[in-house]
C-alpha cells in the first residue's frame, strides 16, 4: 500500500519544526490557516503561525522533537481530515526526556495546481474537548 502524499509533507513539516526552517515549514501553509498553540490559543494568518512556531521552539529551548505515527485520512469536496499520532520528545529540565504521544487532527486543501496546503493544525486533536 502507498503512503498518502500528506504523511510526506507532514514528516517535511516535522523536519522542518525542527530544523527551525520556517521558510520552508510555511509553504505547506495556506495563508488562511490556523495553528492551535494550546487549549484556547490560536494563530490565524501565515506570519502569526510563524511568530507561534518561533515562541514554541524558544520555549523548548529548540529541543522539541516532533515525529507522526499511524495516520488516517479522509478525503472529500477537495479537503482532506488527517487524524495522526503525534509524538513530541523535549527535555523534562531534571537531565530527562518526555516522551508525549497526541492523537493530532489537521485540516488540508487541495489547490488547483495539486499542492495540498494545511488549513487547520491541531495537535491537539479532539483532547481541547478536556479543556472548555
Amino acid at each position: 500500500m502507498s503512503t498518502h502524499p500528506l504523511r510526506q509533507i507532514i514528516e517535511a513539516c516535522d523536519k522542518a519544526i525542527t530544523a527551525k526552517d520556517y521558510d520552508t515549514l510555511l509553504t505547506y501553509y495556506a495563508e488562511d490557516a490556523a495553528l492551535v498553540i494550546k487549549p484556547g490559543m490560536i494563530a490565524r494568518g501565515k506570519e502569526n503561525i510563524r511568530k507561534a512556531f518561533i515562541a514554541i521552539a524558544d520555549y523548548f529551548q529548540g529541543t522539541l522533537v516532533v515525529e507522526q505515527g499511524e495516520m488516517q485520512v479522509i478525503e472529500g469536496a477537495g479537503n482532506a481530515l488527517v487524524i495522526m499520532e503525534t509524538l513530541l520528545r523535549y527535555p523534562d529540565g531534571a537531565g530527562g526526556t518526555v516522551e508525549t504521544t497526541r492523537r493530532a487532527t489537521y485540516v488540508f486543501r487541495a489547490e488547483a495546481d495539486g499542492r495540498w496546503l494545511c488549513t487547520v493544525d491541531n495537535s491537539y486533536g479532539t483532547s481541547l474537548l478536556d479543556n472548555p
